[in-house]
């Protein structure tokens, strides 16, 4: 499955700097990691975001969003963000940023 590598180096060039980033190949695509937990990455061409339950059903509501659910069973507390959704950089690093910012409630792997 292919996903959109122009994506991911701009989120890259985002977050290149963060402390304990790592990127993997998951979900046929390729995840940003923080101390190990999944933060954000991209799925085809769709931004997925790690926003947690707080933020879930929020984020939900606006353009350009649904739930993250390519296998059949969503997962809560994920979301994917379709392309109209992250087109400029503010957006999309809006959209990082909410990841990251979870991601770092969590306890390292």
């Amino acid at each position: 499955m292919a996903y959109d590598e122009g994506l991911v180096q701009r989120m890259r060039e985002m977050i290149e700097d963060q402390p304990m980033l790592d990127e993997k190949k998951m979900f046929g695509g390729a995840a940003f990691m923080i101390n190990g937990n999944v933060a954000c990455g991209v799925v085809n061409d769709e931004l997925i975001v790690r926003v947690g339950p707080d933020l879930y059903e929020k984020s939900l509501k606006q353009d350009h969003v649904k739930v993250f659910d390519f296998t059949g069973r969503p997962m809560q507390g994920w979301i994917m963000v379709q392309p109209g959704g992250y087109e400029t950089d503010k957006a999309l690093r809006d959209w990082v940023e909410k990841g990251i910012k979870f991601a770092l409630t969590l306890p390292p792997k």
